[in-house]
């Protein structure tokens, strides 16, 4: 990882086309600016996050869906 130290209005430039700026520091909560092309996708990492364990989640789900029907199977052979 590389760590920067960058001042309210300094800015980092990233592959030539992605400009990430300071825009305000107000205590511990830095404002970020990001210039992009509109092709280029940016997401805060917890909304990642919380996707990717909503997904592990929704798996898990499944797979108790499906035990769940295996045994109703089994219980409808009975009758």
């Amino acid at each position: 990882m590389l760590v920067l130290s960058r001042k309210k209005g300094q800015s980092v430039i990233l592959q030539d086309n992605i400009e990430i700026t300071v825009l305000e520091i107000e205590g511990d909560v830095i404002k970020l600016g990001i210039a992009a092309p509109k092709e280029v996708q940016i997401l805060r990492k917890e909304l990642v996050d919380s996707v990717q364990e909503s997904n592990l989640n929704a798996v898990s789900t499944k797979a108790d869906l499906s035990r769940l029907s295996d045994e109703l199977k089994k219980i409808s052979k009975n009758f």
